[in-house]
This record gives structure tokens, C-alpha cells and sequence, in this order.
């Protein structure tokens, strides 16, 4: 009964006319983001966290939900008409959404990709508003100790799947960490890493980095794509409508994508790419004809789509009832969590109910926005990848800019967030993986927070992790991860994985 008086709580204030404005905004900018190849939703977000500061949390957190689920839909488009995924998660996408569009099945494919995501959205809403109560009331059932190892675990699966090296990412994590102290430490009143500068003693602003790590950089690398790297396809598509026929060959791959995404989307660390590339693979295992994949298999399609858009919104539980980030794009959720002076973790379910439902019913309603408006606006997006970089990118850096300046009127920020842009795009030209440094950040305070407050719990004694069950059993999986990974034999499979 209390799940129906939430789901109506969460549905009131998502159908609110300013809260399905900004859905629509989101997911709008999410579908046109996700065409752009290269842009993405972690640095979008980055780049609107600043001009959510006048906005009710709830309608915030609508927009920029909406922007990543949104995001998912738009790179699917170019990856089947164009051949270029616009987004990580959409590279699979590519091997039988283009060969489709090759066979004259553009239309079919489009409609199935918008299908799949659709009925994926729909049950991963479900399955949040599911799991929401219960994970909530285990989570407050937690100490400072557990909380310690689950954020330990957060970060170190964080480490699994990031690009590059095993050390460089760790390292980005211990970089991130050290970050995160900087400022005047709330016991003793001393200043850490502050180098005499004023500005740095409430600890370096969450936005300016985010935005010039995962905006200004990755941005600034895509200017090095010439414009012949992307082949505008304008034919006008046809053939929206698939057949019964179509549908019944789809639907069981949307399911079986529907449930692998809902379950890796939770996992910590999951990133964008992993829910799609295991319902690729395991449409092909279990295929009568395998063969078919790789030339315009309809389940290649519906199977990975479906994933992707279940992993996408799944991905919200770990950070709606626990406080931990599974990704990237959700460590930015926490940091305008912050922003807007709300604790992240478990009580945000008791304390703000409506920004959690709120939020939960928006992902149906933007869905369904989704499957309304994307079909009948697919020229709209392809004309938009004529839009050269050079001409995206000082209208870009303008907007920075003025968000960053915007914070606290100071030009401190500014020029945080410049040296972060150039720290972002040196990172990917050595090939590091920026993605673990933001969750250090973000969960370094609340690590040093807990270690402190299990310290004192048990008098300085360290044997109280391993006391615990819980937290013992939290750590043996660490330990297992860190084996695992400085396994060269399994470092070697890993390696073989991600350049796949």
C-alpha cells in the first residue's frame, strides 16, 4: 500500500506543468547530445549543473535524468542511419542497425530501437520503484563501518571496468580521494592543501572540475575529428510502423536485454557500454543461426537497446537508496545533490520523498515523451551532425564559462575549471580514464567521514571492519576484485574485453 501512495506522490509531482516542461527539455537535449558522436551525458550534465541552481530539486533532478536517459535513444539513431554511434553504449548498435538500414530496413530498425527502449524504461521504472523501499530500510540499518566498506567496494569496482591500466586507474581514484580533503578539516579546524588560498577552504568546488574534466576536454578532443570522419546520410526514411511479425521476433530479445540491463546496471562500476555488449552476445550464443548477426538481425537491435536504456535508468538505485554512485554520471548526481544541500544516502527517501518519486515516475513519463517525439523528428537530429565542432565549441566554452563564474561570482572557479580542461584533455591523450578521479572526489569525504566515525566507535581498534559480517564479507570481495585484476591471466582477458 505504501508503494501505490509513493507511485501517486511520484506521479503528481512528475505530470506538474514546469516538472514535465523541464522532462521534455531533458530529454530533448538528451536525444540531441546522444546524435552529436563524442559529446555525451557526462559532460552535458557537467556543463548544465550550474543553471540548475534556481530549480526546485525535484525538477533538477528531472532535466538531468532525462538527459541521460535521452542521451541513450539519440545515440542509437546515428548508429543505425549513419553508422557512427553517438554514444559508448551505442557502438553495438552499429553492427546490425546500419546493415539493416543498408537492406532498406531503416525504418523498421528505428522503430524497434524506440520500442525496445521504451518497453525497457518501462520495467526498469518498475523494478526502482520495486527495490527502492526495501534497499532504503536495509541501508539505514547500517553502520559508519559498513558504510566504509560499501564505499571501498564502490570504488574499487569503479577500477574493473575503467579503460587503460589497473595502476593508472587506480590512481585516478587515490588522486580523486586527495582532492576531496582539500580544504579545512571539520575536527580540528587545520587546513589541508590549501597553499594559502582563501578560496580553497570550504574544499575545491565538485562543478568547475566536473565541467572541465568531462566538458571542456573530452569537447576539445573532438576537434581533432575532421568533418570526413562523419558521413551525413539524408534519405528520407520510411517504414516506421514493424509488423506483427517483426514484434514477435523482437520481443523476446527485449526481454531478455530488459532483465540483463536491470541487473548490471545496479553494479558499481558498470559503466555504459557493458549492459548492451553482454545482450549482444548473448543474443548470438543462443541464436539458431548465428550468422545472421552482423547482417541486419532484428534481435541485434531490440536485445542491446533494450539493455542499454534498462542499465541507464537501473543505474539511479545504488545512488537513490544508498548514496553511492554506480558511474560517472552518477557521481554528478550526488555532487548536485550537494549542491542543492541534500545529503545523499539513505534517508533522502524518508527526508525528500518527492524529489525520489518525483524522479522515478518522471522516467516513465519521459520515456513515453521519448517514443512520441523521436520518430517523427529524425531529420531533425541528422541534419544536426552537419554541425562542424569548431562552431559548437566557443558557444560551448562561452556557457562554461559563465556557469562556472556563476557559483559563487568568482573567477576562482574559472580558472579551475580551464586547468582542469587542459588536466582532462591531457588524460586522454595518455590514454587515462578520467572517470574514477570524479568518483574519488565525490566519495572521498564521505569515506574520511565514516572511517572517522567507526574509529571512534571502536575506540581506534581497525580489527572492527573485518568484526562485522557485513563488512567483512564487503571487503573479502575487494580483496577478490584486487587479486583478480593484478591477475596477469585475467588482466590479460580484461584487456582482450574492453578493446572489444
Amino acid at each position: 500500500m505504501e508503494l501505490f501512495h509513493n507511485l501517486l506522490l511520484g506521479l503528481a509531482t512528475a505530470t506538474e506543468p514546469v516538472n514535465l516542461l523541464y522532462c521534455l527539455f531533458g530529454v530533448l537535449i538528451g536525444t540531441a547530445i546522444g546524435v552529436l558522436p563524442g559529446i555525451g551525458p557526462i559532460p552535458t550534465v557537467a556543463l548544465l549543473l550550474p543553471f540548475t541552481f534556481g530549480l526546485a530539486p525535484p525538477t533538477a533532478f528531472i532535466m538531468l535524468a532525462g538527459i541521460f536517459y535521452g542521451a541513450q535513444y539519440g545515440g542509437s539513431t546515428t548508429a543505425i542511419l549513419v553508422n557512427v554511434p553517438g554514444e559508448t553504449s551505442s557502438v553495438v548498435t552499429c553492427l546490425d542497425g546500419h546493415q539493416m538500414a543498408r537492406n532498406g530496413q531503416a525504418g523498421l530498425a528505428l522503430a524497434i530501437a524506440a520500442i525496445g527502449s521504451f518497453f525497457a524504461g518501462t520495467v526498469a521504472t518498475i523494478v526502482i520503484a520495486l527495490l527502492a523501499l526495501p534497499l532504503a530500510a536495509l541501508a539505514l540499518k547500517f553502520t559508519a563501518v559498513e558504510y566504509f566498506s560499501l564505499l571501498v567496494l564502490g570504488l574499487i569496482a569503479a577500477v574493473v571496468l575503467a579503460h587503460g591500466s589497473v595502476a593508472k586507474a587506480l590512481a585516478m581514484i587515490v588522486l580523486g580521494l586527495i582532492l576531496g580533503i582539500v580544504g579545512i578539516d571539520v575536527s580540528s579546524g587545520a587546513e589541508r592543501m590549501t597553499f594559502g588560498f582563501p578560496q580553497l577552504a570550504d574544499g575545491l568546488d565538485f562543478v568547475p572540475i566536473a565541467m572541465g574534466l568531462f566538458g571542456l576536454g573530452e569537447i576539445a578532443a573532438n576537434l581533432e575529428r575532421t568533418s570526413a570522419d562523419r558521413q551525413v546520410v539524408t534519405k528520407k526514411v520510411t517504414g516506421l510502423m514493424p509488423s506483427l511479425a517483426d514484434l514477435r521476433a523482437a520481443f523476446p530479445a527485449m526481454l531478455r536485454g530488459t532483465a540483463i540491463g536491470s541487473f548490471l546496471g545496479v553494479l558499481p562500476g558498470g559503466g555504459a557500454a557493458l549492459p548492451p555488449f553482454t545482450a549482444y552476445a548473448l543474443e548470438k550464443k543462443i541464436a539458431r543461426d548465428p550468422s545472421r548477426f552482423g547482417k541486419g538481425a532484428i534481435e541485434g537491435v531490440a536485445g542491446p537497446e533494450s539493455a542499454n536504456n534498462a542499465g541507464a535508468q537501473t543505474s539511479f538505485i545504488p545512488l537513490l537508496t544508498l548514496g553511492i554512485p554506480s558511474n560517472a554520471l552518477m557521481a554528478l548526481m550526488i555532487g548536485a545533490l550537494m549542491m542543492h544541500g541534500i545529503q545523499p544516502g539513505p534517508q533522502i527517501m524518508r527526508e525528500q520523498p518527492q524529489l525520489v518519486w518525483g524522479l522515478i515516475a518522471s522516467m516513465w513519463v519521459g520515456n513515453l515523451m521519448l517514443l512520441v517525439i523521436n520518430l517523427p523528428l529524425i531529420g531533425v537530429w541528422i541534419s544536426m551532425l552537419k554541425i562542424p565542432y569548431r562552431l559548437l565549441f566557443p558557444a560551448i566554452v562561452l556557457f562554461c564559462c559563465i556557469g562556472a563564474y556563476g557559483i559563487s561570482n568568482s573567477m576562482f572557479n574559472v580558472w579551475l575549471m580551464l586547468g582542469c580542461a587542459a588536466l582532462g584533455y591531457f588524460f586522454i591523450k595518455i590514454g587515462v580514464e578520467p572517470a574514477p578521479l570524479l568518483l574519488g572526489l565525490v566519495l572521498g569525504p564521505q569515506l574520511e567521514e565514516n572511517f572517522r566515525r567507526a574509529m571512534l566507535i571502536a575506540d581506534g581498534d581497525v580489527s572492527v571492519f573485518v568484526r562485522s559480517p557485513i563488512s567483512a564479507v564487503i571487503l573479502l570481495i575487494v580483496a577478490v576484485l584486487l587479486v583478480a585484476m593484478f591477475s596477469p591471466k585475467i588482466a590479460k582477458k580484461r584487456e582482450e574485453a574492453l578493446a572489444e
